[in-house]
C-alpha cells in the first residue's frame, strides 16, 4: 500500500513525538571510565534536586577499589546525594577529562583519588572556578586551596610494617622496599613511616636497604621482576620485604616461592589486605598485612561530600588543608579471622585459610 506524502508526514510526526516521550534506558552497570553502578540515572527525574557528587577513582583494577565504589555510592545515596563514579585507569589525562566532564554535568562536590598528587592541584582550581568543592580521597592533592583530605593514616602503615620487620629480624639484615607509583602522596607517607623506624638502624649499619624501587600502577608484575632482581643480586640473602600495598606483596610472594626461598621465612609485609594476601598470611607465605578498612573511609568521604554540598563548615579535621586520618590495623595469622571474617571485611569463602 502506498501512502500519500501528507499521510507519511503525519506518521513520521507521531513517531517522533512518541520517541520524545519515551525515557532512554540506563547504561550498563560497572562500565569503567563512565558513570557506573547505581549512578546511571544522575540527571533524571529520580535524582533531580539532589546534589550531584562525582567520585573519581584512579583505578578500579585493584580488588579494594570495588569496595570503595560500593560503600561510597551506598552511603551517598542514603544521605540523599546523587553520586556517579568514574575510573581513570591510572591515566592523568583521562582523569582530567573526567573532572571536566563531571563539572559540566553540574557536580557540586568532586571526591577524587588523584592519579598524580601534584598534577591534581589544577583540579582544585578548575572546580572552584565552577563553584564546586574538592575532596582528596585516599591520596593527597598538593594544593593549599584543597577543601579537605580524607585518607587512612599512611604514615602509620609504614610505621607498623617497619616495626614488625624489626621485631622479626632483630633489627638486622638486608631489606627490600617495594614502593608504589612515583609521585603519589601515599607512597611518600608510607616511606616516611618506614624511615622513622629504620633510619637509626640503617645509620648504624645494622640494616641495609639493598633495593628500593617505585612501580607504575603499583604493579604486582613489576614487583615480581624487582624481587627476582633482588634475589639474584643478593643470592637470596634477604631478611625483610616491605611493600606499599597488597598487590606488590603478591609479586614478592611469587618470587619467593619461585626462588625456593619459602623455608628462609623472609619477613614480608603488605597493606590493603586483599583476600589473596590475607590468605597468604594465614598460610604462612606472608608475615603481616596492614588493614585499611574501606567502609569507614568511603562513608566518611560521602558524609564530607554532603556537608560541603550544603555549604556547611567541617568539624573534626586536623592540619591545613583540613584532613580526616582514619586508623589502620595490624593483621597477623592470629587475629586475621577476628579482624577480617568476623567483621565481614572478607567472607570465610574468600579467605579459607583464616579459621
Amino acid at each position: 500500500m502506498r501512502l500519500s506524502c501528507t499521510a507519511l508526514a503525519l506518521v513520521t510526526t507521531a513517531l517522533l513525538l512518541a520517541c520524545e516521550k519515551s525515557p532512554l534506558p540506563a547504561g550498563p552497570a560497572g562500565a569503567t571510565g563512565s558513570a557506573v553502578g547505581k549512578t546511571e540515572g544522575v540527571g533524571t527525574a529520580a535524582t533531580s534536586g539532589k546534589a550531584k557528587v562525582a567520585f573519581l577513582l584512579a583505578t578500579l583494577q585493584e580488588e579494594r577499589y570495588q569496595k570503595d565504589k560500593k560503600y561510597f555510592e551506598d552511603k551517598a545515596i542514603a544521605l540523599g546525594l546523587a553520586p556517579f563514579t568514574l575510573s581513570a585507569d591510572n591515566d592523568n589525562a583521562k582523569q582530567l577529562s573526567q573532572l571536566e566532564d563531571a563539572l559540566s554535568k553540574g557536580a557540586k562536590v568532586i571526591v577524587v583519588q588523584p592519579t598524580d598528587s601534584t598534577a591534581a592541584a589544577s583540579y582544585v582550581q578548575k572546580a572552584h572556578a565552577k563553584g564546586a568543592k574538592v575532596v582528596a580521597y585516599d591520596r593527597a592533592i598538593k594544593s593549599d586551596d584543597l577543601d579537605v583530605y580524607v585518607s587512612h593514616d599512611a604514615f602509620k602503615v609504614g610505621v607498623i610494617e617497619a616495626e614488625e620487620a624489626v621485631k622479626a629480624t632483630g633489627g638486622k639484615g638486608n631489606y627490600v622496599l617495594l614502593d608504589g607509583q612515583s609521585g603519589h602522596s601515599v607512597v611518600a607517607e608510607i616511606d616516611r613511616g618506614y624511615m622513622s623506624v629504620l633510619k637509626p638502624l640503617i645509620d648504624k649499619g645494622d640494616i641495609k636497604v639493598v633495593v628500593q624501587r617505585n612501580h607504575d600502577s603499583w604493579s604486582p608484575e613489576q614487583s615480581l621482576k624487582t624481587m627476582e632482581d633482588a634475589i639474584a643480586k643478593t643470592k637470596g640473602d634477604i631478611q625483610a620485604i616491605l611493600a606499599n600495598n597488597s598487590g606488590m606483596a603478591r609479586g614478592a610472594v611469587q618470587a619467593i616461592q619461585a626462588g625456593n626461598l619459602g623455608a628462609k621465612n623472609i619477613f614480608l609485609a603488605g597493606a590493603d589486605t586483599d583476600a589473596a594476601n590475607a590468605n597468604y598470611v594465614c598460610e604462612g607465605k606472608q608475615s603481616i598485612e596492614v588493614l585499611k578498612d574501606i567502609k569507614p573511609l568511603a562513608e566518611k568521604a560521602a558524609e564530607v561530600a554532603l556537608t560541603l554540598s550544603q555549604g556547611k563548615e567541617l568539624s573534626g579535621t586536623t592540619g591545613k588543608p583540613p584532613m580526616f586520618a582514619l586508623p589502620v590495623l595490624l593483621v597477623t595469622k592470629e587475629n586475621a579471622k577476628a579482624l577480617l571474617v568476623d567483621t565481614g571485611f572478607h567472607s570465610a569463602k574468600a579467605v579459607p585459610a583464616c579459621k
